[in-house]
């Protein structure tokens, strides 16, 4: 999905309820991060294919990686706008960053691959098996209304915070 507002729903959907164990704000975003690689195709007129390397699950675990190292050095800043403004707990260590990030970049190569032929989700191995799986139709469909409970999380997280405070 070039445009990524339709990885929000199911990265909160999916990164929320991993909460524990996973950093949903870091989660979230780097599912959404891995879209600078089309973004700058796009923008830049680049003669570089559109899902190219960010788009393997090789290349986005090294883009949810460093999106996590990111994410905690700067932690403090970050801490005090999620805590303050959106009230969404953060409980910052490098390593949840860090494996937050990939497996948001992981889940967004999920949801992309089975849309594009052109993905090599399993780069260096040649191909797209999970091209087809879904249609495309119905993938859109699905992140769009993931939204929905994808608020219902959020307020359930943010209800969680407030209460801690």
């Amino acid at each position: 999905m070039p445009f990524t507002p339709f990885h929000f729903g199911p990265g909160a959907v999916a990164g929320f309820p991993l909460s524990r164990r996973l950093d949903p704000f870091t989660f979230v975003l780097a599912s959404v991060a891995v879209d600078l690689e089309p973004l700058a195709v796009m923008t830049l007129r680049l003669d570089y294919p559109l899902h190219g390397y960010a788009h393997t699950f090789l290349g986005a675990a090294l883009v949810g990686m460093l999106w996590g190292y990111a994410v905690w050095a700067c932690r403090g800043i970050l801490k005090e706008r999620l805590c303050g403004r959106l009230k969404i707990p953060f409980q910052p260590s490098r390593r949840k960053m860090i494996l937050s990030g990939m497996f948001g970049a992981w889940f967004h190569v999920l949801l992309d691959a089975p849309l594009y032929p052109e993905m090599n989700p399993l780069f260096p191995f040649p191909g797209n098996a999970l091209y087809g799986l879904v249609e495309v139709g119905t993938m859109y469909l699905f992140c769009a209304f993931c939204f929905i409970p994808a608020l219902g999380l959020y307020w359930r997280q943010r209800r969680k915070a407030v209460s801690q405070n």
